[in-house]
């Protein structure tokens, strides 16, 4: 068990032939030296901290992975290990495992022997090596498949052998590389459950990169939300959901995603302040009164940012024109539209009154506190735009559950 250091932690992947170009690259920072895909990642992971870095292909999530494995060199910064300095360190000397997307089991071996495998390179006896496999066998539910091959085992059953491979060498740190993509939906939802299952077992250092957000939700202790090789947020699944400090962070978290309103405004009046969204004004709440009065927050003109289940449905001024509406048992996810701009709105059945088939257009509303306010200009949020700016008593991240 350990914690792991980031430092500033930079990848820069030079340019071929010695050459500055910036051919089939997209967002990513082109410098003299190279391309950089990963940017001054500071991240300190707790000792049996589960952390999950999240973000779209092509972030630096992976990138970031492979350096603390030790299968990318480090170009800037420094990374810590169990109170170790390990930016030289081969990756054998580090004590990780990882398991891989692709599983890279050993065709030809059986699964006994694809987990006994590296006990069997460390001159392990062979009697700790069979006590080791049949415990990491009968916590994974693999005892019965010990003699078979890889060919032979289904996805699922495949990656649980990956995962024990790693397990029988009780790593200080388990990295895994978007370890369930492969699996069809309905697996998944079953390995995430066995790797919380796990985690709770084996009680070691977690890092685990994915680009499915509700993996990243359910999962991590702490989400790392990563763009273009820039860490935007580091948080509990509650903060990155309640309090995402930016328009990228907003859209990325969340099922369905977040509703976006362009075209709105930040009005102060008397000392007041107040959302405009489609000529509708909402008085904001204390706390937002509170945080934006200390920022000595200006007006101007915002992007609002509304949960699809914070949406009330037969109340207030705003309205929509619902174009689908799905009826997936205990609610009603209506896809509207309102002027411009697309509108989902997550509805509970129970108790609802309104008609709400394909065509109607409904009224709706939402509470100011659950208003997010995003600055036009830098995309911002203007009440949680820091760590620092995180209260526990925001209503944001009620009425969630993960």
């Amino acid at each position: 068990m350990a914690e792991v250091i980031m430092k500033s932690l930079k990848k820069i992947y030079p340019h071929m032939n010695g050459k500055k170009e910036s051919a089939g690259v997209t967002n990513l920072e082109v410098t003299d030296e190279g391309v950089i895909a990963v940017h001054d990642v500071n991240l300190h992971i707790k000792d049996k901290e589960f952390i999950v870095l999240v973000g779209p292909s092509g972030c630096g999530k992976s990138t970031t992975l492979r350096m603390v494995a030790g299968l990318e060199d480090i170009s800037g910064g420094e990374l810590w290990i169990d109170g170790k300095l390990v930016n030289d360190v081969a990756p054998k000397d580090r004590d990780i495992a990882m398991v891989f997307q692709s599983y890279a089991l050993y065709p030809h071996m059986t699964v006994r022997d694809n987990l006994a495998f590296a006990l069997k390179l460390k001159n392990t006896p062979k009697e700790e090596i069979d006590k080791k496999v049949a415990e990491v066998a009968e916590i994974l539910d693999i005892t019965q498949y010990l003699e078979r091959k890889p060919k032979a085992l289904s996805g699922g059953q495949r990656q649980r052998v990956a995962i024990g491979r790693a397990m029988v060498r009780n790593p200080k740190v388990f990295l895994m590389d978007e370890p369930l993509s492969n699996l069809d939906a309905k697996l998944r939802n079953q390995m995430r459950a066995e790797i919380i299952k796990l985690r709770q077992r084996i009680d070691t250092t977690f890092m685990y990169v994915t680009h499915d957000q509700t993996e990243a939700m359910t999962l991590g202790d702490r989400i790392v939300i990563m763009k273009d090789g820039v860490v935007n947020q580091i948080g509990t699944p509650q903060e990155v959901f309640g309090k995402p400090v930016n328009l990228f962070v907003a859209g990325f978290i969340g099922m369905p995603v977040m509703n976006f309103f362009d075209g709105c405004k930040l009005l102060l009046e008397d000392g007041v302040y107040y959302a405009e969204i489609r000529g509708e004004k909402f008085k904001l709440s204390d706390f937002q009164q509170k945080a934006l009065t200390q920022n000595g927050q200006k007006p101007c003109d915002i992007i609002a940012g509304i949960r699809p289940q914070h949406i009330t449905v037969g109340e207030g001024n705003l309205s929509a024109t619902i174009e689908v509406s799905e009826m997936l048992g205990s609610e009603f996810n209506l896809h509207a539209r309102s002027g411009d701009d697309e509108v989902v709105m997550v509805i509970p059945t129970v108790g609802l009154e309104e008609d709400v088939s394909m065509g109607k257009t409904v009224k709706f509303t939402t509470e100011p506190e659950l208003i997010q306010l995003f600055d036009k200009e830098t995309s911002r949020n203007l009440i949680w735009f820091d760590q620092k700016s995180f209260e526990d008593n925001s209503p944001v991240c009620k009425n969630y559950e993960f």
